[in-house]
Formats: C-alpha cells, sequence, structure tokens
C-alpha cells in the first residue's frame, strides 16, 4: 500500500508516541508499505514553530532526516499537483491540509490522519483513520 502521512503522524511516529493506532504502527513499521511526507508537511512544522504554534526539540532538518532513515519518499509539489488543488472542493481552509490531500488524490495515495477534517474529502481521496 502506498500512503501520505499527515503532519501529527510524523511528529508521532518520530519519538514513538503512544497516540499511534497499533493498525497505523503496523503500516509505517511495514516493508511492503511506501511512505510519502508531502513538502506541505515540512512548510507547516516551519511555520507554526515560527508562530510559537509549535514546540520542537530539534531543527526540522532532523524530521527530514529521521524520515529518510525510515526510507519514507519526500513528496515536493508539481503541476499536477496544483491543478488539483486548484479544482479541489473549499470544503475545509486548512491551506496544508488541502495541499497534501491534492497531492494524495494526484499520487493516488492514502493519506493516513488522525484529524477529522479530512473526513470532508473521503469521497475523493482514501483515508486510513488512526
Amino acid at each position: 500500500m502506498n500512503y501520505l502521512i499527515d503532519t501529527h503522524i510524523l511528529l508521532w511516529h518520530s519519538d514513538d508516541n503512544q497516540k499511534l493506532s497499533h493498525q497505523v504502527t503496523l503500516e509505517l513499521n511495514s516493508s511492503s508499505a511506501s511512505l510519502y511526507v508531502s513538502h506541505a508537511t515540512y512548510w507547516e512544522m516551519a511555520i507554526k514553530k515560527g508562530l510559537g504554534k509549535l514546540d520542537l526539540n530539534v531543527p526540522i532538518s532532523e524530521f527530514r532526516k529521521m524520515a529518510m532513515r525510515n526510507s519514507f519518499h519526500s513528496l515536493s509539489f508539481d503541476n499536477e499537483h496544483y491543478d488539483v488543488l486548484e479544482q479541489l472542493p473549499l470544503l475545509h481552509a486548512d491551506p496544508f491540509d488541502r495541499m497534501i490531500i491534492a497531492q494524495a488524490i494526484a499520487e493516488r495515495l492514502t493519506i493516513i490522519t488522525q484529524d477529522k477534517k479530512f473526513a470532508l474529502y473521503q469521497n475523493l481521496v482514501p483515508i486510513l483513520w488512526n
């Protein structure tokens, strides 16, 4: 299975947080799963850290290194992602979530999240709920 992980899932996975469900933990550690982290995730972390809404003990670059060590693929933005984003219904205004949703649709990825706002798009993109 191919997954795009939401920002909080990356944060929780980085410190073995008990908030991760058993099923999500299995998928994150599965050798048969292909896991992707959007550049929107790192962008969101940087913005929220700068605003004081996210307290991190390490630089965001450490999360990127951890993702690489765990064989997560980095997903940058391309024209197809922007095209999908432009057509995406405005059911949820968070720009980071909208980009993650658009990328998942374009790349045919299942999103791993606990954010209930993603349910607004579950008819457009598959979601593995934490």
